[in-house]
Parts: structure tokens; C-alpha cells; sequence
């Protein structure tokens, strides 16, 4: 497994907890931005910095994470896509997708884009906070715990 992290608009809190599992579960992680980003100097973390543009980084996470990987993006259309690729998709908030949940949240998702498009103000997410940061260092943990334990064994 590898970890990928939409990393433009993910919160710094989320970064630091991944940095440390990284290092301490000895996986790869790599953040994609289209902006430079300050990682670590250990060899299981990189950057990759892609080119300006609409949904640039989101088309070089779903071309490069494969089946299994552990994506973390707030994006629901591209949790959507990755889910459907078999990826692990959470958000910076605690929250795994899965076929049904990313389904209703893009439903929601259409449905605010809508009232929005009609002059409604829909306002936005609320700040992100302790609580927030607790759900997603468990939640991760409970990822990463389960990928351990369905690893093979190299010594059999």
C-alpha cells in the first residue's frame, strides 16, 4: 500500500499526522500539489509538484494510485473516482468513502451546487478543528492497523 495525499487543500494538521505514520509504518507517501511543498527529508516521503490547471494533481493521483493505496483528498468527484478503482479514499476530516457514502455526498455535493447556481448562500464547510484532527489520526490508525494485519507473512 501507498499513501496519496491531494495535498493543495489539505489541512497542515493532517499533513504532520501523516508524516509520522509514514515513518513509523514504513510506507511510501506522496503529496501532489500544483504548488511547491516543504516535506520532510526521509526517503518514504516525496512531493510531486504538478503543472497549474483544473484538476491537474487530481489526474495525477488517479493515474499513478492502484488498488489498495490509501488516498486522503476532501474532493468528493475525485474520491468518487478512486473508490471506484479500488482505492481507500479518506478525507481530511475522519471520513472513509465507500461506493454508497461517496454516491450520497456527490448527490449533496450537486444538489448545494444547484441552490448555489440560484443565488442561494450555501456557506461553507465549518473550520477545521481538534475533533476533526482526533477523527482522522483514529481513523487512519484503523486503516493502516488493518493493512498490517492483511499483509502477507514473509516468513512463511
Amino acid at each position: 500500500m501507498q499513501i496519496w495525499v491531494d495535498a493543495d487543500a489539505t489541512p497542515n494538521p493532517v499533513k504532520a499526522i501523516l508524516y509520522r505514520a509514514a515513518e513509523r509504518v514504513d510506507l511510501p507517501l506522496t503529496l501532489v500539489a500544483n504548488q511547491p511543498l516543504q516535506v520532510p527529508s526521509l526517503a518514504r516521503i516525496k512531493a510531486v509538484r504538478v503543472g497549474a490547471g483544473f484538476d491537474v494533481a487530481d489526474d495525477y493521483i488517479v493515474q499513478h494510485a492502484g488498488a489498495g493505496d490509501l488516498v486522503i483528498t476532501a474532493d468528493i468527484p475525485l474520491a468518487a473516482e478512486l473508490v471506484a478503482n479500488g482505492c481507500q479514499v479518506l478525507s481530511p476530516r475522519g471520513e472513509l468513502f465507500t461506493t454508497e457514502t461517496v454516491r450520497q455526498r456527490l448527490n449533496m455535493r450537486d444538489f448545494l451546487d444547484t441552490m448555489r447556481a440560484s443565488g442561494l448562500d450555501t456557506g461553507g464547510p465549518p473550520a477545521y478543528n481538534q475533533a476533526d484532527r482526533q477523527a482522522f489520526a483514529n481513523a487512519l490508525d484503523r486503516i493502516l492497523a488493518r493493512a498490517k494485519r492483511d499483509e502477507p507473512d514473509a516468513s512463511r
